[in-house]
């Protein structure tokens, strides 16, 4: 149990950087147009498509310009307005790398100087851009300091649990000793179990953890899209080198305690 609410931490832990790089993507820069040449239009398009930090770049003309203004903001203003004021423009999305205020100043020059007579200016939420950033930091602090806590707590409780289990295997331990066999031969069985036991624990974690973060992904298909596989190895390793690490050294210093205690001293 301790072993899984560790892996739901770290599985919130891991992705929050996807997350927020989710967030990032999902901003719409928009490059708005003077021209009305095609071609021109063609070569600008091409211009921000073979850039490293561009993605799905498309050409906006003035009937999806207003589309697209009417489902954000959930009104037509058609029944005001007899024209449709909307310049055309190229919208692309930017890399999550690339969402910040210092790289956009840059990207906005550099269309600027190679198409500024084309272009009036390069159009994006700035206050977002900022307090995104902003607050992806401060999350990524606090959620740093709430897993070391964590997992100190959880390094603790198995090492309170297992040393209580040994507790009943004193005089098993102490007799051993005193029959001649050594301290090797006494605690290699326990750690060949605490090695199970480990393995054992961490498993079934695993197995609690994989299942709720497919039910949280049925649940919210927009979870699937931070998914990252790799990460989630890395946890769940993670989590067997820790039940069975802890395990170990736990259950390998608690026969070296009873071992060094005098008869007396275990009762």
């Amino acid at each position: 149990m301790v072993l899984l609410i560790l892996g739901i931490m770290g599985w919130f832990f891991l992705n929050i950087s996807s997350v927020g790089n989710a967030f990032k993507e999902d901003i719409r820069l928009s490059a708005y147009l003077r021209t009305m040449n095609k071609d021109t239009i063609g070569q600008i398009q091409q211009f921000i498509a073979q850039k490293s930090y561009s993605k799905d770049v498309v050409y906006v003309d003035k009937a999806s310009a207003k589309q697209i203004w009417n489902k954000e903001n959930n009104e037509d203003w058609a029944k005001i307005l007899d024209v449709n004021p909307l310049p055309e423009s190229i919208d692309f999305f930017a890399k999550a790398a690339y969402v910040n205020k210092d790289s956009l100043v840059k990207i906005e020059a550099e269309l600027m100087a190679a198409y500024g007579n084309q272009i009036t200016d390069l159009q994006y939420p700035k206050e977002l851009v900022n307090n995104l950033n902003e607050r992806a930091s401060k999350m990524g602090l606090i959620f740093l300091v709430v897993a070391i806590i964590l997992c100190v707590i959880v390094i603790f409780s198995i090492d309170n649990t297992i040393r209580l289990a040994m507790f009943s295997n004193r005089f098993l331990i102490k007799t051993m000793q005193m029959v001649g066999a050594t301290r090797g031969f006494i605690a290699k069985p326990m750690n060949i179990k605490a090695v199970i036991n480990g393995m054992i624990s961490s498993t079934i974690a695993i197995v609690l953890l994989f299942v709720l973060i497919g039910w949280a992904e049925n649940q919210s298909p927009e979870i699937r899209t931070i998914r990252d596989v790799k990460l989630t190895l890395i946890l769940f390793g993670g989590m067997i080198v820790l039940g069975v690490g802890i395990s170990v050294f736990s259950t390998h210093r608690a026969v070296l305690k009873y071992l060094k205690m005098k008869l007396d001293e275990l009762y």
